[in-house]
């Protein structure tokens, strides 16, 4: 993390569009230094840069003042496409990019969505390059021995609209890692049921301050811990939604943990969350520093962003009910600075 930084969390009060929600929390500021900040990638939500004057927060998020640029942002040529066939792709999503484009800014003009493109807008752009350079008649013969091998549904497989991608599950836009999207209706609810029967094996990688041990995180999510962010509760008479983390340390360094996360459900911001609230938050969040109601954990990991990445998928095939499954390691950025933590003894 770029500790040269100046921090705000949002409140209900302060919330709205971006500039007028930093001139709220820092009264000093004028417009025109606010819309400077924006210009020149040092006004950051919640870690990763903003550039859109009309981007909204909202209560719990935190806003970011760096006094050096933040790093580029990420588009097409930073997403790799792992597997493709006529039904899934699993691809490799850079930290700082979208899943998944909100329902509400799908209107956006194209100029605005590349500004900062979503994962599944960058990854339709790649496999229709893709398809384009295969000759017509050797695509359709792909795609008919494809089929022949099973890629396909039973009932044929009904594409997928806009971008021809549907999504079966999401990341955070922080954390970096593999993601799976289908595409066709009947491939999409093949794989949401894997998710919603745990079947499906989500292994993270992490890097939290402390000596912490193996074991299993459990606890309850509500939507609004008391400052605007999700959390958990013990109060059984608030609707919550269990998670349930496996923890295991892979390496120690001088002062610091790297973890093997294994998710059994899968709640937004499960890990950071649960991790947060036994005191030791992921090293790089600006988000979730330490249990509710505590004075923050300070972050002095010099992390160069949050150190969470989602390293290892697996699933059934919709088409040929095999079980595949991908790994990733951390970034290189990511490796850098675990080395240099690893150099630290």
């Amino acid at each position: 993390m770029d500790v040269a930084a100046v921090r705000h969390t949002v409140t209900d009060s302060t919330a709205g569009a971006v500039l007028g929600a930093l001139r709220k929390c820092d009264g000093t500021l004028t417009w025109a230094v606010a819309r400077r900040l924006l210009q020149e990638r040092r006004l950051g939500i919640n870690g990763i840069v903003c550039i859109d004057e009309g981007r909204r927060v909202q209560s719990g998020d935190v806003l970011e003042v760096r006094e050096r640029p933040f790093p580029q942002i990420p588009g097409d040529a930073d997403v790799r496409i792992l597997w493709l066939d006529p039904l899934v792709v699993v691809a490799a999503k850079p930290a700082g990019m979208l899943s998944v484009r909100h329902p509400g800014d799908r209107d956006w003009s194209e100029e605005r969505k590349r500004q900062q493109p979503a994962l599944e807008e960058s990854l339709a752009r790649l496999i229709q390059r893709r398809e384009a350079r295969i000759a017509p008649q050797a695509r359709t013969n792909a795609l008919n021995e494809r089929g022949r091998r099973g890629f396909r549904s039973e009932s044929g497989g009904k594409p997928a609209a806009d971008t021809g991608l549907l999504a079966v599950h999401r990341i955070d836009r922080e954390t970096s890692g593999i993601l799976v999207f289908a595409r066709t209706v009947e491939s999409q609810q093949f794989l949401i049921h894997q998710f919603a029967a745990h079947t499906v094996l989500r292994r993270y990688l992490c890097v939290v301050p402390g000596n912490v041990s193996a074991g299993t995180l459990r606890s309850r999510q509500i939507r609004d811990r008391g400052d605007g962010l999700r959390g958990s509760s013990d109060d059984e008479t608030v609707e919550g939604l269990d998670m349930v983390t496996h923890i295991k340390p892979l390496r120690r360094f001088d002062g610091y943990t790297e973890l093997e996360c294994r998710l059994e459900t899968g709640r937004t911001n499960q890990i950071r969350i649960q991790l947060a609230e036994q005191g030791t938050p992921l090293c790089g969040d600006v988000k979730y520093r330490g249990p509710y109601g505590a004075p923050d954990v300070p972050d002095e990991s010099a992390a160069p962003g949050l150190a969470l990445h989602a390293a290892e998928l697996g699933f059934r095939h919709p088409g040929t009910k095999e079980q595949l499954s991908w790994q990733l390691p951390w970034p290189p950025v990511m490796l850098r600075w675990l080395d240099r933590l690893s150099r630290v003894q």
